[in-house]
């Protein structure tokens, strides 16, 4: 038996059309049930920000979840495959016709994801104050909380909305397979099987 974490939303239910398409029978949660249990497989349906602590910690043997939370997380799991779902960019943003002002000596950046941007303008020898939002990320620029967000987008769309445009692309993610480093090892007939059945169905996409 192989546990799956999958965070809730569109990737949990593109991923169980996958194995749908893979594995005979319907894989559907019940309503307001948190644990699916389908041939050698048992789904554990959490938030998409806990999927790598689940699999870290090998309460799952395996997760399903976004390169973007992957790397937020940083947790120590292993990247088996990218599974090319699930698609969207982690952007930084700021209000139209405002231009970031890279000689401030300190720019207010709010975001959900405070390492990866923290990381990224480290990179760029840029000082930032981080400020860690839990939604509504498009708002603090247009109300001078902060000079510029860093947030992800699919088209852009809300940022344009709400009179924001993308001023650079910090990474593209999609869906990842990861894996707890224990189970690879001791459950790696099963895991490799499952890796090498979802590789060849999305190598078809």
């Amino acid at each position: 038996m192989i546990k799956i974490a999958l965070p809730k939303g569109r990737i949990a239910q593109e991923s169980l059309a996958l194995f749908e398409r893979l594995y005979s029978g319907n894989f559907v949660f019940d309503d307001r049930k948190l644990i699916l249990e389908h041939n050698d497989f048992t789904f554990l349906l959490v938030r998409s920000q806990d999927v790598p602590t689940y699999v870290f910690h090998q309460a799952a043997d395996v997760g399903i979840v976004g390169l973007d939370v992957i790397e937020e997380q940083e947790a120590n799991i292993v990247r088996l495959l990218n599974l090319g779902f699930g698609k969207c960019k982690v952007v930084v943003g700021s209000p139209v016709g405002k231009s970031l002002d890279y000689q401030k000596p300190k720019l207010k950046i709010a975001t959900k994801m405070p390492n990866i941007t923290r990381k990224y303008f480290a990179n760029k020898a840029v000082s930032i104050e981080s400020l860690k939002l839990y939604g509504s990320i498009e708002l603090a620029p247009l109300v001078g909380l902060s000079d510029a967000i860093v947030d992800i987008v699919e088209t852009g769309s809300t940022m344009a909305q709400n009179n924001l445009k993308i001023d650079e692309v910090i990474m593209e993610s999609s869906a990842y397979l990861v894996v707890n480093n224990n189970s690879f090892y001791e459950k790696k007939e099963q895991i490799l099987a499952l890796y090498n059945e979802l590789k060849k169905i999305t190598a078809t996409q």
